[in-house]
């Protein structure tokens, strides 16, 4: 089935309080999707701003792994219970590449301007990633040989594009950060099978082009 361009907000699943069910949603990604996925480290306790892993300069506040390590993702449907029963603030890490999708992300207002302008070229994308301050495009696993390939054809890459590829990570929906919720800005379809999501070279290639152009450019963030 062919996804439907357009802005979607839909979260997978909410309790009847209105309020985004994270196990829900940690459990579609793990086993119907088969997305290896564990809890990250929540913000402070005592200062939602911080986050609560020992590092004074997190520079992914809320939004990475902690304890347990990246190497500890998985697609088993108790261990993700036990995980988030445990932890139910806990965000949701995408562990990137293998099986799983990997992302290509970008600052948040450029990425806006960026996918208008795909949208206008036809440009077919998946599911897309957004928090406050960046937005991920989801794409099918890549290595890094053939990143790199990718990267040195090109005569320039913005500074601010970022790759989440193999022994990477994303916090996916409906986590809450340091720097607020994470929600989909290019939902999946409801009720699909694992989302279709594009090449890396496609999504690259537009998204330098859209990027380059006069008024779309991104700061080296």
């Amino acid at each position: 089935m062919r996804e439907i361009l357009g802005r979607r907000r839909r979260l997978l699943s909410q309790r009847k309080d209105g309020r985004p069910d994270v196990i829900s949603a940690a459990l579609t990604f793990a086993t119907e999707w088969q997305w290896p996925v564990l809890p990250g480290v929540a913000a402070d306790p005592q200062d939602g701003s911080r986050c609560g892993c020992p590092d004074p300069d997190c520079t992914v506040p809320g939004a990475h792994p902690f304890d347990p390590g990246l190497l500890a993702a998985t697609t088993d449907a108790r261990m993700v219970r036990w995980w988030w029963a445990n932890r139910p603030g806990a965000p949701i890490i995408l562990a990137t590449g293998g099986k799983a999708p990997c992302a290509v992300s970008l600052p948040a207002l450029p990425a806006a301007r960026a996918l208008d302008a795909l949208d206008r070229l036809g440009m077919r994308l998946g599911p897309v990633v957004a928090s406050p301050t960046r937005w991920s495009i989801l794409v099918k696993p890549y290595s890094m040989e053939q990143l790199g390939e990718l990267l040195y054809a090109k005569d320039f890459v913005p500074g601010s594009l970022r790759f989440h590829g193999e022994g990477g990570y994303l916090a996916l929906p409906p986590s809450e950060t340091c720097h607020g919720e994470v929600r989909w800005e290019r939902a999946p379809l409801p009720g699909s099978a694992s989302p279709w999501v594009p090449d890396v070279e496609a999504v690259v290639d537009a998204v330098v082009e859209a990027l380059t152009r006069t008024g779309v450019s991104a700061p080296e963030l």
